[in-house]
């Protein structure tokens, strides 16, 4: 089962010489590639591009997000030029969020047409992966719009999707059949987060519109601030995720790390026994 991972840019010096490290554990289990994201309109463009080139100086494959949110054609032009001549052709294309007091969204509004300019600019030779959401997304009302905006990131060029996190396969599998009905035969990667710290993944989650079953959330909460509980129960759960998602036909894992290697590189463990 192919693996892959994503990170942050770190904000210091200790930080990146941390996520080497963590790169380098990961490294144990032959990840296809390593995502690294990249902040609201562009806030982290640099980090992003300083943590890429780190992690291909370590011999791994690199695949920067790029978010149209506050773009314009031309810096995106540029950026892409700075990752081709690093010999990235691995890119996440989204849209992205707003960041804080900026009211202008760019000239890209959606990502279907981040994707078609990167294939009409810069041709066939790059891998575009692209955002779904099995639970929709969050800021959009009504599900048939989100399935008609991802079908067209996906006539646009993508080579493949990586989903937001979850915690309720048949919401995948669910999500599955209706953009396979839908004419989408690319790749649908699920994203899962390992449970490194409980209240921060309930706030990611419903800040996402994310549902975490309430047999799970109920437990979590009953163990308080007992960290290897939450650790041990964590690992169950997402184990036993993956395990349903393989089984169902998942083409890969990509595991949102938070920049830690331990829970997902003991969940791929537990995959491969």
């Amino acid at each position: 089962m192919p693996f892959s991972f994503e990170f942050f840019p770190p904000n210091t010096p200790v930080g990146s010489e941390k996520l080497k490290t963590v790169v380098a554990e990961l490294a144990a289990v032959q990840p296809e590639f390593f995502s690294v994201t990249y902040g609201a309109g562009g806030a982290t463009r640099d980090k992003t591009l300083a943590t890429v080139q780190d992690i291909a100086a370590l011999g791994f494959e690199a695949a920067p997000h790029l978010s149209c949110v506050g773009s314009t054609r031309e810096n995106i032009a540029q950026i892409l030029g700075t990752y081709r001549a690093q010999g990235i052709r691995r890119l996440v294309a989204l849209r992205g969020d707003l960041p804080s007091g900026t009211a202008t969204a760019g000239e890209f509004r959606y990502a279907a047409e981040l994707v078609q300019f990167v294939r009409e600019t810069q041709g066939s030779d790059w891998h575009i992966e692209v955002a779904a959401y099995p639970e929709y997304h969050p800021q959009q009302r009504y599900a048939k719009r989100d399935l008609e905006h991802f079908v067209a990131k996906m006539q646009a060029g993508a080579d493949a999707a990586i989903t937001q996190f979850f915690f309720n396969p048949d919401a995948y599998f669910h999500f599955m059949d209706e953009v396979r009905a839908l004419g989408v035969t690319a790749p649908i990667v699920p994203g899962i987060m390992p449970i490194h710290n409980y209240a921060r993944i309930a706030q990611f989650a419903a800040r996402d519109g994310i549902e975490i079953p309430r047999w799970v959330a109920l437990k979590m909460e009953g163990f308080m601030d007992d960290a290897a509980s939450v650790r041990a129960f964590g690992l169950d759960v997402v184990t036993r995720l993956c395990e349903r998602l393989i089984a169902g036909g998942a083409p890969s894992i990509h595991f949102y790390t938070l920049n830690q290697s331990a829970l997902s590189l003991e969940v791929c463990r537990r995959l491969a026994r």
